[in-house]
C-alpha cells in the first residue's frame, strides 16, 4: 500500500464525538464514554475510507498559546473558562467530556496511536509542521477552518472537513477551497485576516466581509501586497477600502502571526513517533480488549482493532 500520513486536529474530532453520541453510554462507574467511543470509530473509519499508512493524533498542548494572545488579546477569549496566572488559560470543556480525555489517551496509547504536541503551540501547529514537510501524501481531518490554509495539490496535501458530520465529508483540495471562498489556499490566512473570524475572536477589518476579501485579494495576491497599495496615492484602490485598512492598521501589523499556522516546529519524525500503523499485539491488545469490557467501549475497540490488522 503507497504510504499516506493522516493527521488528526484530536479535539476538534473528540469534542465532535461528544456532541455527537448520546452521554448516556457510560461506563460501569457512571463516568460517560461517548467520545471515547465515538473517537475511536471515527479513526477506524477514516483510516480504512482514506487508506491510511500512517497516522499522529496531534494534540493541543497549549491550545491559546500566550504568544498569540500577547498579540490579540481577544485570541479564542470568549472559551476561557478561567485566566490561569503563569500558565495555559482553562478552556471550557464540558466536565463529563474533560473526563473521558485521560481515557482517550490511555487508548490511543495502548493501539500504538502517535500522540504528538508541542509546548505552547496548539495542534494546528503540529499539523502545519508534518504536513509541510511529509515525503507523501497528507489528509488532515478538521472541523477548523484555520487548516484550510495548508491545503495544497502540488504537495498532495488535502483537508477531510468535518464540520457537516462524519456522514457529509468534504475532501478539500486546492479548487474546492477556491470554489468555497474564491481565494486558493496560500491565501486563505490573509482572506481570514481580513474576514476575521468571531470563533477564534479575530475582529477582522471593520467593513470588509468575505466578498470584498476575496475581491481583494483577486486583485492584489496577498496582504503585503494590498497594504503595499494602500500606501500609495495612485495605486487605484478606492477611498473607502484605504479608510478601512487604516483603521485596523493596529490589528493587521500583528493578526497574519497569529492567523498563519506554525510550519516548522521541532517535532519527532514520523519514525520517532511511531506514526506507522500496525496490528496491535500481544499485552497491548490484551489490556485495550479488556477496557473495552471495562469501560463499555462496546464494538468500538473492535472496529478500531480490525482497522488496525488491515495493516500488516
Amino acid at each position: 500500500m503507497p504510504h499516506r500520513l493522516m493527521l488528526l486536529d484530536t479535539a476538534s474530532l473528540y469534542f465532535r464525538a461528544f456532541y455527537g453520541v448520546p452521554d448516556s453510554i457510560r461506563r460501569a462507574d457512571g463516568t460517560p464514554v461517548n467520545a471515547v467511543r465515538g473517537l475511536l470509530d471515527m479513526i477506524a473509519r477514516l483510516t480504512t475510507d482514506y487508506n491510511a499508512t500512517h497516522l499522529v493524533a496531534c494534540w493541543d498542548d497549549d491550545w491559546r498559546p500566550q504568544w498569540r494572545v500577547d498579540l490579540i488579546p481577544t485570541y479564542k477569549s470568549h472559551r476561557v473558562a478561567e485566566a490561569v496566572a503563569g500558565a495555559p488559560d482553562v478552556e471550557v470543556v464540558p466536565d463529563a467530556l474533560k473526563a473521558q480525555i485521560p481515557m482517550i489517551r490511555t487508548v490511543l496509547d495502548l493501539a500504538g496511536i502517535a500522540v504528538v504536541g508541542a509546548a505552547e503551540h496548539e495542534a494546528d501547529d503540529v499539523v502545519g509542521t508534518y504536513a509541510s514537510h511529509a515525503d507523501f501524501p497528507v489528509d488532515v481531518v478538521t472541523g477548523d477552518r484555520d487548516l484550510f490554509q495548508i491545503v495544497d495539490d502540488a504537495r498532495q496535501v488535502r483537508v477531510i472537513y468535518t464540520a457537516r458530520g462524519m456522514k457529509n465529508l468534504e475532501v478539500l483540495t486546492d479548487a474546492a477551497v477556491v470554489a468555497k471562498y474564491r481565494v486558493l489556499p496560500a491565501q486563505y490566512a490573509d482572506y481570514a485576516t481580513l474576514r476575521g473570524d468571531s470563533s477564534d475572536g479575530l475582529p477582522g477589518v471593520a467593513g470588509i466581509g468575505e466578498k470584498t476579501a476575496a475581491s481583494l485579494l483577486g486583485e492584489y495576491g496577498t496582504l503585503d501586497e494590498l497594504l503595499a497599495a494602500a500606501s500609495e496615492t495612485g495605486s487605484g484602490l478606492s477611498v473607502s477600502v484605504r479608510s478601512k485598512l487604516a483603521a485596523a492598521q493596529d490589528y493587521l501589523t500583528v493578526a497574519p502571526a497569529v492567523v498563519k499556522i506554525v510550519r516548522d516546529l521541532k517535532l519527532p519524525t514520523l519514525e520517532e513517533a511511531g506514526a506507522q500503523l500496525h496490528p496491535v499485539a500481544g499485552d497491548a491488545r490484551a489490556n485495550l480488549e479488556r477496557l473495552a469490557s471495562e469501560w463499555n467501549l462496546g464494538g468500538s475497540v473492535t472496529r478500531l482493532l480490525e482497522a488496525l490488522d488491515r495493516r500488516h
